[in-house]
């Protein structure tokens, strides 16, 4: 069986020549998304717009190379994301619109319209049948995408506080989920708060929606409301201070496990093309309200057909580049005591992983990760 290709070229421009927005549209037509049938066809560019505060996401020229490429081959395509389960400024189809706008995403720079995928609160979803799910039998997926004809990811590849990485998989899995789907997809593990170590900033307590943390303000700690927290993992992400752990051994891996099945509900049945840049590779999501210093070099530009092999082609990609000094990796590798794990991301975040997420993918079909890479200069 051939396997599939992943295409890559570098951030590199030569003096007077193209720029990336141009290179990048190389890359997708070299990559072959033109064998997709456009003509006259919706299609759903899948990214995410960055929360305010945040500068890693990706920026809007990258957005708009895709939707020129997709209008010369007669489709009609429109940005797309699903609103969050947390607080923050996209929670809402208003507010996130308005995040969207203000991080530059609007139909004159972007040249098409942006649409919320699951609706103005979060509750316009459908529920799309996992074929072969072993953790998930009906996916709540936006509607506005799954109405789509055709899928394209556009994805910011990047750390992530519980997954290890975010990259093609999670953008659809998690990113293409409802807010119901969002919660179902995080419900799995539930996090600890080392007493010891907790400063009672109550910062975590502005990242969570579900009421699953609780103050005492007698002995100035924080709490976990077992009943009401959903586990999403945005607490971890806000601690400062490493007080914060999940308890569940599993909840992570449960967690990719099902997010997994949630891309495959998103893309079975239909055309779709993937792309992803690892560039600012933040420690954490685009979801923060803010973006640490990149852990490791801008690397390039990937495309696939298959997502599968395309995030394991930018993992790979990762796990050979050298971290960059002043980032939480290199700070966390010079730590005392330090066990290197030989992986940029588990060094960044040692609560995270991600081979599960992979390996799982692979198991129910998504795609394979033995790929051949093309690279073009």
């Amino acid at each position: 069986m051939e396997k599939p290709k992943v295409y890559f070229t570098d951030f590199r421009t030569i003096a007077f020549g193209d720029g990336l927005p141009t290179k990048l549209k190389k890359l997708l037509k070299r990559a072959g998304i033109g064998k997709i049938d456009m003509d006259g066809k919706f299609a759903a560019i899948k990214m995410h717009f960055g929360e305010l505060g945040n500068i890693s996401y990706l920026r809007p020229n990258y957005a708009k190379a895709v939707v020129d490429v997709v209008k010369e081959l007669g489709g009609k395509p429109f940005l797309t994301d699903c609103n969050t389960m947390y607080p923050g400024s996209r929670k809402n189809a208003i507010e996130h619109l308005e995040c969207a706008w203000e991080n530059g995403f609007t139909p004159l720079t972007v040249g098409c319209p942006v649409l919320i995928g699951d609706g103005l609160k979060g509750t316009d979803d459908i529920a799309v049948p996992v074929s072969g799910g072993e953790y998930v039998k009906e996916a709540r997926i936006g509607r506005t995408i799954m109405d789509a004809d055709v899928f394209i990811s556009l994805t910011h590849f990047k750390g992530h506080e519980m997954t290890g990485f975010g990259g093609t998989i999670k953008n659809i899995g998690m990113g293409c989920g409802s807010r119901a789907g969002k919660t179902d997809q995080h419900s799995s593990g539930k996090p600890h708060i080392d007493q010891a170590l907790c400063r009672g900033c109550r910062r975590c307590e502005r990242e969570c929606a579900n009421n699953g943390l609780e103050f005492d303000a007698t002995a100035k700690k924080m709490h976990v409301n077992q009943e009401h927290c959903v586990g999403c993992g945005r607490c971890l992400g806000a601690c400062n201070f490493d007080a914060i752990t999940f308890s569940g051994d599993n909840a992570v891996e449960l967690l990719n496990r099902r997010m997994a099945e949630y891309t495959k509900a998103v893309l079975d049945g239909r055309p779709n093309f993937h792309i992803s840049l690892v560039v600012d590779v933040s420690p954490n999501c685009d979801c923060h309200g803010e973006n640490d210093a990149p852990i490791l070099p801008n690397l390039g530009m990937f495309a696939s057909f298959d997502p599968l092999a395309l995030d394991q082609a930018c993992a790979d990609a990762c796990l050979k580049a050298a971290p960059l000094p002043g980032s939480q990796l290199s700070e966390n590798m010079a730590k005392p005591g330090f066990i290197d794990q030989h992986d940029h991301f588990i060094n960044s975040t040692p609560e995270s992983e991600w081979h599960t997420c992979l390996a799982h993918a692979e198991k129910i079909g998504i795609g394979t990760r033995d790929y051949e890479l093309v690279i073009m200069k």
